[in-house]
């Protein structure tokens, strides 16, 4: 098979483990990048359009599609959904849709998605000034989440607890998102929706994370990882543990959830990283994107669940139904967290082989190169890398993450060497069933 990749605006190396994945899974990859790094994907396999406007990267797509005949198209970034969407009606392959694809990645289309279809959603306005925001924190009741509506990775994503805080960070999010990179990355001349802000009710509960398939009317959820980070005023994606400690019903209320909200935004066929909250004892839908989750949830998912998400992604690009079943673990032990350390200029990430090379590590890599500048919130939410290990117990587990993130050495320009820093000492209690 031949499948084409494509992003916008090439997001560093981020990407490339997984195109390495689709080309061990036995596609024939090549890689198209409006703005990208050349040498970075193989000669012959790989072109660089030289510009960020959607109708340069379409006509590209078409011509090489006219020479190799792909059979499906698809991206791995968050950024490049709608891209991808309408790069696939051009050239006449499978996709979502942009309209769907769009719904799938505004915040406020989303959630206007679900709104209309009457899933349960938190409660949600668009607002243009601090003024308006006060507003409606005032009439959903302290504490808020503010967000911008084009955001990835929770850049700009905030717990407001009273007026004060949102003066100050209603400020950093209108100044920040003009700049963020999951916004830059995007092409050039799409309708993306409202890029703004929004205020959003606080949900109260735990957050679970699936790796999902919508085909036809079915919604499958391949996995199942709880979120397990004590959470301050951002929400980073720190922790996270598998198997799920949902119990059966509550996952069967779960995919119920996820199926209305799936059919909301308009997905009948399309890879899903679906994120749910409780809130007051009842499952909420945070959101829903058509790409695997990112971090390493992919190997989670095959490891712990026996879904490849990777696998998934080609076969929905070229209109074949994935191997999926509905949830079923595997009785693998994971738990895996974000590399993260002070702002900066990175000088190193030193990895040593006990950690990199050990049989029960699934992943433990630097995203981020000598030389990249580290933004912490409210500045930004720029992570190292990931380390995901599995083991015999959720202790267990937790106990070989602790030791091998007290491994990691990063050092950056002007300051001392550190270990990685460590979130789960904030770690919260795993989700019991009531």
């Amino acid at each position: 098979m031949k499948l084409l990749g494509i992003e916008a605006r090439q997001h560093a190396s981020y990407h490339l483990s997984r195109y390495h994945q689709v080309e061990g899974f036995g596609a024939d990859l090549f890689v198209l990048n409006g703005i990208g790094q050349e040498g970075y994907w193989a000669d012959g396999r790989y072109r660089i359009v030289g510009s960020q406007k959607i109708d340069d990267i379409i006509a590209a797509a078409q011509e090489w599609h006219a020479a190799e005949t792909f059979d499906g198209v698809f991206t791995f970034s968050e950024s490049a959904v709608i891209t991808v969407a309408a790069v696939a009606e051009a050239l006449g392959l499978p996709g979502v849709g942009v309209d769907a694809a769009r719904k799938s990645r505004n915040k406020l289309l989303m959630r206007q998605a679900h709104e209309q279809a009457g899933v349960p959603h938190p409660s949600y306005r668009l607002v243009g000034s601090l003024e308006e925001a006060t507003a409606a924190a005032a009439e959903f009741g302290y504490p808020v989440v503010l967000k911008p509506t084009l955001g990835a990775a929770s850049d700009f994503v905030f717990r407001i607890d009273d007026p004060a805080e949102m003066a100050d960070r209603y400020r950093i999010t209108v100044q920040g998102m003009q700049h963020m990179s999951p916004y830059l990355r995007e092409a050039e001349g799409l309708d993306l929706g409202p890029h703004g802000v929004i205020v959003e009710s606080f949900l109260d509960g735990h957050e679970h994370l699936f790796e999902a398939l919508a085909w036809d009317e079915e919604v499958y959820l391949g996995s199942a990882v709880d979120r397990v980070t004590a959470e301050g005023d951002t929400f980073e994606d720190d922790v996270h543990r598998a198997p799920t400690t949902l119990t059966g019903a509550e996952l069967a209320r779960v995919h119920r959830v996820i199926t209305d909200s799936a059919h909301a935004q308009g997905l009948r066929r399309s890879v899903m990283h679906a994120e749910i909250r409780y809130h007051r004892g009842d499952p909420y839908i945070v959101e829903i994107a058509i790409r695997p989750g990112g971090g390493g949830l992919d190997l989670v998912a095959r490891v712990t669940a026996d879904y490849s998400p990777i696998e998934a992604v080609m076969d929905v690009a070229r209109g074949v139904k994935p191997r999926v079943h509905h949830y079923a673990p595997t009785g693998v032990h994971m738990m895996g967290t974000c590399l993260i350390c002070d702002e900066g200029e990175l000088e190193y990430v030193r990895i040593p082989a006990e950690v990199s090379e050990a049989e029960q590590t699934l992943m433990a890599g630097a995203t981020l190169r000598p030389g990249d500048i580290i933004l912490r919130p409210p500045n930004g939410n720029n992570v190292l890398g990931f380390l995901i290990v599995t083991g015999t117990s959720a202790q267990d587990a937790q106990q070989r993450l602790e030791d091998f993130a007290d491994k990691i050495e990063v050092k950056l320009v002007g300051q001392e060497p550190t270990t990685t820093k460590t979130p789960w000492e904030r770690l919260r209690p795993a989700h019991v069933a009531q």
